[in-house]
C-alpha cells in the first residue's frame, strides 16, 4: 500500500473524485484502487454498508463520502479554524449535495427527457447560491473560507468540472464561481494530477453520459 490510505472505488470519478482531488492536491500518498464492476460482487460484502467509495486508515473502513472527507479534513487541517467555519463548510457541503442528487437523478434516469431543462433551469438556480456563498468571503477571491482552502473547496471544485462537461458555458452568468473554478485548475499539484486523469480516460459517470 502506499501510504496509510488506501481508497477504492469504480473506474469512474464520481463520488470518490473530491477525495481524489484533496489528497492529490496536498502530496499525501494514497494507494488509487479501482475496481471493475464485474469484481464488486466479491468485494461487496467486505464493505461498511456494501458500498464505495471506502477509505482505508490503516485498519480503519470508512465509508459515506461525506464522511470520508470530514476524516481527512480533521486530520490535515483542512476543516476551518473554529466551529462557525466548520458550520459553514458543512452547510455549503451538503447544499452542493442537494445539487449533486438533482444532477444524478437527471443523468442515470432522466437524462434524454430532463437534461435541457435541468441546464435551462435548475442549473441557474442553483449555481445562483453558491455564487453569492462565495462571494461572502473575500468577494469570491479566494476559497469557500476565503484565505484558507478546506475539504469542501475540492468538492465543489468538482462539481463545477462535471456542470461544465454537461455545459460548457454554464457557469458564464456566474463570474465568481467561474474564476474560481479556473484558480482551482492552476494549483501545481492539482494540474500534474488532472493530466495523469486526462490520460487515463476516467470517465464521470457509470452509464456513459459524461
Amino acid at each position: 500500500m502506499t501510504g496509510q490510505y488506501k481508497l477504492t472505488y469504480f473506474t469512474i470519478r464520481g463520488l470518490a473524485e473530491q477525495t481524489r482531488l484533496l489528497l492529490n492536491d496536498h502530496g499525501i500518498p494514497f494507494e488509487d484502487h479501482q475496481v471493475e464492476r464485474a469484481d464488486w460482487p466479491k468485494i461487496k460484502p467486505t464493505m461498511q454498508f456494501g458500498q464505495v467509495p471506502c477509505l482505508h486508515d490503516v485498519d480503519v473502513q470508512i465509508v459515506q463520502s461525506g464522511a470520508i472527507m470530514r476524516h481527512l479534513a480533521r486530520k490535515h487541517d483542512l476543516y476551518g479554524e473554529n466551529d462557525c467555519d466548520r458550520t459553514y463548510l458543512d452547510m455549503f457541503f451538503d447544499g452542493i449535495q442537494d445539487l449533486h442528487s438533482k444532477y444524478v437523478q437527471m443523468i442515470y434516469r432522466e437524462y434524454e427527457e430532463k437534461k435541457d431543462d435541468f441546464v435551462k433551469n435548475t442549473l441557474p438556480e442553483e449555481l445562483a447560491k453558491f455564487e453569492k456563498l462565495l462571494k461572502s468571503k473575500k468577494d469570491g477571491k479566494g476559497f469557500i473560507l476565503g484565505d484558507k482552502i478546506s475539504f469542501v473547496d475540492y468538492t465543489l471544485y468538482e462539481e463545477l468540472d462535471i456542470l461544465q462537461i454537461l455545459d460548457a458555458n454554464c457557469l458564464n452568468a456566474f463570474p465568481a464561481l467561474k474564476a474560481y473554478h479556473e484558480r482551482m485548475n492552476i494549483r501545481p499539484n492539482l494540474q500534474d494530477y488532472l493530466k495523469h486523469r486526462e490520460l487515463a480516460k476516467l470517465p464521470v459517470n457509470a452509464n456513459g453520459k459524461q
